[in-house]
């Protein structure tokens, strides 16, 4: 298993942070991988909710059937995932109001690659640090994408 935890300050109220993190429409405006969303199952997200996210890491395609297992608005999310061959992925969004003005974001993605301890050191010799450059870029993106608007 994989593990990635970034943070960052977003000076925008928790509410408007939430809105972004929270519509499958906005990815593409802050998901450095993002490449399309299909089969958005409701909208407004809520709990239960699905969708098919495909992404591109490494200049593979690859999709993603998300489902919605935990959701407190406008504080926490919780995303799993299955991808291709069995992989499995955890997505949890922790957001914390401060002042009213600026939110605290969290992101930790857990990754669980087929194929056991072979898979873990396959991962790694393929994914290598990208995984978290891709979430430092895709934090990057969103602060600018709501403190920009």
């Amino acid at each position: 298993m994989s593990l990635v935890h970034v943070q960052i300050t977003i000076d925008a109220p928790i509410e408007r942070v939430w809105e972004t993190v929270m519509d499958p429409q906005r990815l593409e405006q802050w998901v450095t991988i993002h490449r399309a969303v299909r089969n958005v199952s409701r909208q407004p997200i809520d709990q239960g909710a699905t969708m098919d996210q495909v992404m591109c890491l490494r200049g593979l395609n690859f999709q993603v059937h998300w489902t919605l297992v935990d959701m407190q608005a406008p504080t926490f999310a919780q995303w799993e995932g299955r991808g291709p061959a069995h992989s499995q992925a955890r997505i949890r969004y922790q957001l914390a109001g401060k002042d009213g003005e600026r939110t605290d974001f969290d992101y930790t993605n857990e990754f669980t690659p087929p194929g056991g301890r072979l898979g873990n050191v396959a991962s790694r010799v393929l994914v290598g640090a990208a995984s978290e450059r891709e979430a430092h870029n895709s934090l990057s993106r969103l602060k600018s994408l709501i403190e920009n608007r």
